[in-house]
Parts: structure tokens; sequence; C-alpha cells
């Protein structure tokens, strides 16, 4: 049996060739039997350019939906499809490079120069260029190129891509995502989701991250549906190609500027079905507003770069604020002590892991790394911390690695930020642990006030004084523009822990 993930979205191919899969707000659409001739074309060129199962194909460019049919057609090859942040370093990029040894590295155009001095440096034997307007030596060749219908057969165990991990400490490690793993995921996505070929995506995440292609993208080429392809977050755009849509997905950043936009109410949102949320923590008074707004309550989820999507607040029921909800079917999650991996009962708080036919096969070319990573029945440690309650709804507290250890107790930063996001001044906040002479390690807040708003460190702290034990209130408060945040909206705390580092050994002015 073929087990290709290309299989789970042709059938729609030939049973509806003129609907419009992608549309873009430049009038650009394109029927499914376009993205499907294009795609066939650049298998071709695959083959071509020597890219054999198994093989690597890098791609670093901007969104377009050329880049969807350049992952069909690796996926109909058989090949490792490898996407990368275009805002990679020279010696990100040259990391990369050395540690999947691929066979073809497709790049924008502006960085074709680099980029074939850096493939020649690691052997990498084809460089191709793609721009965001079809532009570029990949598309010329493909205008050239046949169709070629062929699908490679695969087992359910190979590699469908490689998405590398931040590496916000250590090198970036490669999660290997399998064509079983990816099929799983969006099949469980489209039932616990309601997801049909009439639904319409409006897409604005980057398409480099596992929530843009292969929960956005997966879902909607496994169902038959279609998608308007959006370069970037532009609120006024979204609410403009509402009235046409059903469904956005998005990070917390979505829907903070969507309810900053005067034009956000029930009208505005009348046609769409589904707003959900992920990638970062969406904070409960957005979740609040936004329903008081628009009478839908956003759907938020869990999942990471090696799993995919683990869990879900429900379709039909009670969408929690604060809480991602159940495991998707077929999958598990449970909640073990750090050090014992002992089970932990609902309502105490521990290392959050999981199992299921999502979890990824390993890291890239780290065997010891990878069995560290995983327990003896299958359950993969995801360096999360979390709690089921009662009801059974996961709620993620923090990473194992922000965990602050202070006077020897644990202190969870997510219990301290949600008192202080509670204040009527503060925006949102972070918590994090600075060594501290005495304690190990200090609680320290980082607030960010809404504009205008007036408050200083004594009354934060005065606010919880009563709401939390005296080891977990902050040892000093600061008052920030702005928390740090990668591309996909997660608050960069290993960022604020070094701005922050000697803190203690400094003075309140030099802090700030």
């Amino acid at each position: 049996m073929n087990h290709n993930l290309y299989l789970q979205f042709a059938n729609h191919f030939a049973r509806q060739p003129d609907k419009v899969l992608i549309d873009t707000p430049s009038a650009d659409r394109y029927r499914y039997r376009d993205v499907q001739a294009i795609s066939r074309r650049m298998a071709n060129l695959l083959r071509d350019s020597g890219v054999e199962p198994g093989d690597r194909v890098v791609v670093q460019v901007d969104k377009s939906p050329q880049v969807i049919m350049l992952y069909l057609a690796c996926l109909q090859v058989g090949a490792v499809y490898l996407p990368l942040n275009t805002a990679y370093t020279e010696a990100e990029i040259d990391y990369f490079l050395g540690d999947a040894e691929p066979r073809l590295y497709v790049c924008r155009p502006e960085d074709e120069t680099l980029a074939r001095r850096l493939a020649a440096s690691r052997g990498v034997a084809v460089v191709e260029t793609l721009g965001a307007q079809s532009e570029g030596s990949l598309m010329q060749r493909v205008a050239d190129a046949a169709e070629d219908e062929s699908i490679a057969e695969l087992a359910a165990d190979d590699l469908a891509a490689i998405l590398y991990t931040s590496g916000t400490t250590g090198r970036s490690k490669g999660a290997m995502l399998t064509h079983a793993n990816l099929a799983a995921n969006s099949q469980a996505l489209a039932r616990s989701w309601r997801f049909t070929a009439d639904d319409h995506l409006l897409h604005a995440l980057p398409i480099f991250h596992t929530h843009g292609l292969f929960v956005a993208c997966n879902i909607v080429l496994t169902v038959g549906a279609s998608m308007t392809f959006l370069p970037k977050l532009d609120p006024e755009q979204l609410l403009d190609l509402m009235p046409r849509a059903t469904v956005l997905m998005g990070v917390p950043t979505f829907y903070t500027r969507l309810l900053a936009s005067p034009r956000l109410d029930r009208q505005a949102v009348a046609n769409m079905r589904l707003f959900v949320s992920g990638s970062a923590p969406l904070l409960a008074e957005t979740h609040r507003e936004f329903r008081e707004r628009t009478g839908h309550a956003i759907l938020e989820r869990y999942g990471m770069t090696e799993t995919n999507m683990n869990t879900s607040n429900p379709y039909d029921g009670e969408r929690r604020p604060g809480t991602v909800g159940f495991a998707l079917p077929g999958s598990e999650v449970r909640i073990t002590d750090r050090e014992s991996g002992a089970a932990l009962p609902p309502g105490e708080t521990g290392a959050v892991e999981v199992r299921g036919p999502n979890v990824f096969k390993g890291y890239w070319r780290m065997p010891e790394k990878t069995a560290s990573e995983f327990r003896e029945d299958g359950f993969f440690i995801t360096g999360d911390l979390g709690v089921i309650d009662g009801d059974g709804y996961l709620s993620i507290v923090g990473r194992d690695k922000d965990l602050v250890i202070s006077g020897g107790y644990n202190v969870y930063p997510k219990e301290i930020e949600q008192w202080i996001d509670e204040l009527p001044e503060v925006v949102e906040s972070a918590v994090i642990g600075v060594a501290h002479p005495d304690l190990g390690e200090g609680v320290t807040a980082c607030v960010v006030l809404k504009p205008g708003a007036r408050l200083d460190e004594s009354q934060v702290l005065a606010a919880l004084a009563d709401k939390v034990a005296r080891y977990k209130q902050p040892k000093r408060v600061f008052f920030i523009d702005s928390l740090p945040r990668n591309v996909m909206g997660k608050v960069q705390k290993n960022a604020l822990r070094e701005r922050y580092a000697d803190l203690y050994q400094m003075t309140e002015t030099e802090a700030r």
C-alpha cells in the first residue's frame, strides 16, 4: 500500500478541477487543475535535477501559491520538504545546509549569490530561485517542463518533511515528520473542527512553520476546501475578506489587532464559523473581549514542531479561556512528575507528555537526543509544563526551562502572569527567573502597560500580596514597551533573561 500523503489530496484534483483552491488579494486565482498541473511540472523538474525519494529539498522563499505547489511536488516524488524562515542569517543557513545535506536549495532571487556560495561550500548540487510574483529560475524551468503524473511509492514511516526547532538553547534540531504523521493529524483536525469542501480559509500565516503549512494548508487539501493567501497580517484586509470566508487561523496577535479595529462586530463576521488560535498563549481577556464583540468563542489548540497538533478545545461545547482543551482523536496527553516520570492526578502541575500517530519520528541525525526525549512506553516529553483540571481541560503553564526555582520552591510563571494581566492598566506580562545570590533565582516580572496607563512596582506587588504565596511574588517588577517575540508570536523569555541577567547586581535605573 502506498502511504504517500499526496494521495490524501489527489482525489480532489480529479473531483473538482475547476474549483479555485488558492486565490490572492491581487486577484491571482489557481484552480485545482492549475495547482495540479504546475506541481506535476515541478515534480518533473525535481526528478530532472536528480532529486530522489528521501532527498532533502530546502525552501527559503517568500510566501506565494507556488510554494504550496512545490510542497506538493516534493510529496509526489518522495522528497523531504524542508522550509526555512527567510529571516535566518548566513551563519544559520550555512548550518542548516550542512546538517540537512539537501540535493536542492530553493531561495529568493535576491539571495541567489549568497545561496550559491553557501551551497558550493556545503556540496548542495542544485540551486533554484523563486520569487513571490512567480519570478526566478524555478518557474522559468517549470514553464518548459512536461507534467509528471507518477507518484512515489512510500511507506508510512518515510519522511515527508523536516522542520528545524527554533534553537533558543543549543543548536537547532531537525524534527523528522513522516507521511503518516501529517496524514493522521490533518484528518483528526478536519474531523474535530468540522472542515468540509465548502470552507474557505483566510490564510495570513507564514508557511515555513507547522501552523501555516501542516495545519492550515494540509486541512484545506485534505477536505478539498479553498483559501485566500495573504502575504502578511493586515487586520483591515482580513475584515474586508471575511464576508466570503468561513475560517481564520491565527496567532494571538491576529485577534488583538482585529479587536483594535472599530469595524470588528457581529455583522463583520456574520459569514464566519470558526476562529482558531495557537502557537502562543491567548490571553483570557482577549478571548472574552472577542466573544463580546463578535459572538464567537476563539478555539485555542496546542501543538508544537515535533508533534503537529496535540489538543484542541471542543468545536461543540465550552471553549475555556486559558486552556487548550482535550487530546485530539487518536492522541493521548498526560501530566507527569518532572523527575520520576510518574503520572500525576488532575489538578497537579507537571510535565506534559504526548503519544499518538502525530508524534514525530525523531531528531534528524541525533539518535541520542531522540532517545532521551521519549519514555519507554512511547510518550514524548514535550518540555512544556501543564495541568489537567477535573473536567479534563489541559492548561499550559510554561516551558520546563522557564520554570523558576526560588528558594527551593517551584514557581510557575503563568500563574503569576495571569494575576498581573488582570490588572486594568496591564496589556500583558512575562515572569522570568533571574540569578539571585540568596534564592538561586529571583522571580522577576516584565510588564507592558496600556497607552497612557500609570502603574508602579509597589502597586503591582500590593495587588499580588494576597493572591499568591510570598515565595511566588516578584522580587522586582519592570515596565517595558513590549515583550520580545518570535515570528509566531511566542514571547522570547530567553531574551528577557539575558537582558536582566545581572539584575540583582544592578541599580534600578540601570535595569530599565
